[in-house]
């Protein structure tokens, strides 16, 4: 099932504190999410899921891994887009990670 528009819109709300450095691109009826030019993870089936970087792990220690779909790599889910700040602490974290990592 594609994620809606309304579920982007609202990730995106949470993320304005660092909008400058959010891109997002829609990729087969989901929305790939990056943070300053790094793909971090993404919105499907109406989840956001992040990269399973040290950084990720560690802003969010109780997150189940859940594939995005079937036979893909399993990423964090994260489930409490309402903590005030928390997806500005996390994106560019997880980018961070990436760029320190030889592979993505």
């Amino acid at each position: 099932m594609p994620s809606t528009p309304s579920c982007l819109a609202y990730s995106l709300d949470q993320l304005a504190p660092i909008a400058a450095d959010i891109a997002t691109r829609p990729m087969m009826g989901e929305y790939l999410l990056y943070c300053r030019g790094t793909l971090v993870g993404g919105i499907y089936d109406d989840r956001l899921l992040v990269k399973p970087t040290p950084a990720a792990r560690h802003l969010l220690p109780t997150a189940p891994l859940e594939p995005p779909y079937p036979g893909a790599r399993p990423l964090l889910l994260v489930d409490s887009l309402d903590t005030p700040g928390l997806l500005a602490r996390l994106l560019p974290a997880i980018a961070a990670d990436l760029s320190r990592s030889p592979r993505h």
